[in-house]
């Protein structure tokens, strides 16, 4: 008996994943990965390097959460716009910070609820660099992971995890 139960099983996995593959990583030419690079470049070359703070308020859902190993947990949009307003992008504060996207780091898994793609994972690393008084060095190396969801036929960032800062 469970031998027979064991090969029911095993044949339901194997028509299962023929009828409805196993979705991995979407491929660097696919418009999903091109949409969320665009994105990631607009949310730091455009937001955080140049702090244009209308770039974090398109890009980002209203409840998002950040996670970051060294700093914390911010709990919303208004509380993240707040801190890099008052931090990183304040025009009297002598430090800045600039990100660079690790070549060939960035990865991008779909997401998929009854066959409809509703959001997907973008996993990477990213270089910082500081600057103080003028003076730009190499800071940390970090991994990064964002959930982005669809909100009226645009990609929103709802998680971001920020680790392994070394």
């Amino acid at each position: 008996m469970k031998k027979d139960t064991f090969l029911i099983a095993i044949t339901m996995v194997f028509f299962l994943g023929i009828i409805n593959p196993i979705k991995a990583q979407v491929s660097e030419d696919s418009e999903l990965f091109i949409a969320l690079k665009t994105n990631d470049s607009l949310l730091f070359n455009i937001g955080f390097n140049k702090c244009v703070l209308n770039e974090f308020k398109n890009l980002t859902t209203d409840d998002l959460e950040f996670y970051h190993d060294k700093n914390g947990i911010l709990k919303s949009k208004a509380e993240f716009i707040n801190v890099m307003a008052y931090g990183i992008c304040h025009k009297d504060n002598l430090y800045k910070a600039r990100r660079e996207l690790v070549k060939g780091s960035l990865k991008v898994y779909p997401l998929y609820e009854n066959g409809k793609l509703y959001g997907a994972i973008q996993n990477g690393e990213h270089q910082f660099y500081e600057t103080f008084q003028g003076n730009e060095k190499a800071g940390n190396v970090a991994k990064f992971s964002h959930l982005w969801i669809l909100e009226n036929n645009q990609w929103k960032i709802k998680r971001i995890l920020s680790f392994d800062h070394q």
